[in-house]
C-alpha cells in the first residue's frame, strides 16, 4: 500500500467541493441527477445495455479558472473526440449546490476505464465521476491522496 502524498489543503478542499457538487445529465430534454456514493439507476434504465458511465469535462483544468472562450474551445475539442470515439454520450454538467460555479460536461457510456482516465487527464482534469452498472457513483481523483485526507469508500485516487 502506498503512503499518502504530503498534506495539500487545496486538494482536500477541492475533494470536499467535488463530493458535495450537483451532477446532472440530459436525456430527451430532461436533466437527471447523479450523486456521489449513490446508485446510477436512471442511467442504467435509460441505457440498459451499458455497463459503465463516466462524466468528464474539459473546463478549468485542475479547477483553475480560465477564460470562457478557452473553455468552450477545449469543450469543442473534447466533443469532437467523443464523436470520433463511437461511444454513446450525452450532455451533462457539474455545479456547486449554491451555483457559484458550473461546468459543462459529457457523460459517456461504456468507454473502457483506461481510455476514460486517459481522456480526462489529457484535458487536465483533477476529478471525474464514474459508475459501473449495479455499483455506486464514484469520484475519481487524478492525484495521490494527501496526508490527512481520509480514504472515502466512494473516492478512487488514481496516480
Amino acid at each position: 500500500m502506498t503512503s499518502p502524498a504530503p498534506a495539500d489543503p487545496r486538494i482536500a478542499s477541492l475533494l470536499q467541493s467535488y463530493h458535495a457538487a450537483d451532477y446532472r445529465w440530459e436525456l430527451n430534454g430532461a436533466w437527471h441527477p447523479l450523486s456521489i456514493g449513490g446508485p446510477a439507476r436512471a442511467l442504467e434504465e435509460a441505457f440498459p445495455e451499458a455497463t459503465s458511465f463516466g462524466m468528464l469535462s474539459a473546463w478549468n483544468p485542475h479547477s483553475v479558472e480560465r477564460p470562457e472562450h478557452v473553455n468552450r474551445a477545449e469543450d469543442a475539442r473534447l466533443l469532437a473526440q467523443l464523436e470520433a470515439s463511437g461511444f454513446v454520450f450525452r450532455a451533462a454538467f457539474s455545479s456547486a449546490r449554491n451555483r457559484t460555479w458550473r461546468e459543462p460536461s459529457w457523460i459517456v457510456m461504456d468507454m473502457p476505464l483506461e481510455a476514460f482516465d486517459a481522456l480526462a487527464q489529457a484535458h487536465g482534469q483533477l476529478a471525474t465521476v464514474h459508475a459501473r452498472r449495479g455499483g455506486q457513483v464514484r469520484l475519481r481523483m487524478y492525484h495521490p491522496r494527501p496526508a490527512g485526507v481520509p480514504a472515502l469508500d466512494c473516492v478512487d485516487w488514481v496516480n
